[in-house]
């Protein structure tokens, strides 16, 4: 987890940031700021317009910097010119990024969404490991993370790395909730060597879905840290038919780690 990358939106205020350069110095790592703009190829043959945009950019980018505590953490600054998930994609072949940091929503989104139009594509349409922080969140080490998944097949046992690595660097307890759902294979009960290597605890529960499960053991385990797996039937999988989610299909108050593994 040595790049992690903060998409920069137009009414961030920096508290993303600040949580995400205080979260990559306990890992030695660096922080990429990137920020999107479109201009399109008619509207790029006038005059440099296209690098007067990109140079406002990086100017606003330096501006949300500036409201930071940097402290050791070196923070450098990327643009893009097109979509943002091409954009993630690029620089992620180009740089490689173990994990993005980004808000829910931005402060103009309705306040009955959970995920926000911009963070739900980020989320859906890439397979970079997705670190989801609630606005206003003050970064400090994870000394519980609840693991919920309906299926304990693992494929690829990298997907758990920025888990282990978070692991490894807080001594972050880990337990284990498998939740039965409605057409369930038997061996979706099966779990993963990888994943009750890491665990202290494994707890079995039956629900309609894999939130409720979540719900139902939250306030017993207290957790500080969820973590889901992004798959076809994954913790999302009824989510996705459109990037926005609302609290009312799902909300918690704390960071969501989603893994998945990436394809490129």
């Amino acid at each position: 987890m040595k790049n992690i990358l903060v998409p920069i939106g137009t009414s961030n205020t920096g508290e993303t940031l600040q949580y995400a350069v205080d979260f990559a110095a306990q890992f030695s790592a660096q922080v990429f700021v990137m920020d999107v703009f479109s201009v399109s190829a008619k509207a790029g043959s006038l005059a440099n317009i296209t690098e007067k945009i990109a140079q406002s950019s990086k100017e606003r980018l330096k501006e949300v910097i500036d409201k930071v505590q940097v402290k050791e953490t070196t923070i450098k600054i990327a643009t893009f010119n097109g979509d943002i998930v091409d954009g993630l994609k690029e620089i992620d072949r180009e740089l490689g990024i173990g994990l993005i940091i980004i808000a829910p929503r931005s402060n103009d989104i309705k306040e009955e969404l959970y995920l926000g139009n911009t963070t739900g594509k980020i989320v859906k349409q890439t397979d970079i490991p997705v670190l989801v922080v609630p606005k206003g969140t003050i970064f400090k080490p994870f000394k519980t993370a609840l693991t919920a998944f309906k299926s304990g097949i693992l494929k690829k046992k990298r997907m758990l790395e920025p888990l282990l690595t978070i692991q490894k660097t807080f001594n972050t307890s880990i337990n284990l909730l498998l939740v039965k759902t409605p057409g369930y294979d038997k061996d979706d009960l099966k779990v993963h060597p990888a994943l009750m290597d890491i665990s202290e605890q494994l707890t079995l529960t039956e629900n309609a879905t894999t939130y409720q499960g979540v719900l139902e053991h939250f306030q017993s385990q207290q957790p500080d840290l969820l973590c889901v797996f992004r798959r076809k039937r994954g913790f999302f999988k009824k989510l996705w038919e459109k990037n926005t989610i609302l609290k009312s299909e799902f909300f918690v108050k704390i960071p969501v780690l989603m893994l998945r593994v990436k394809k490129y």
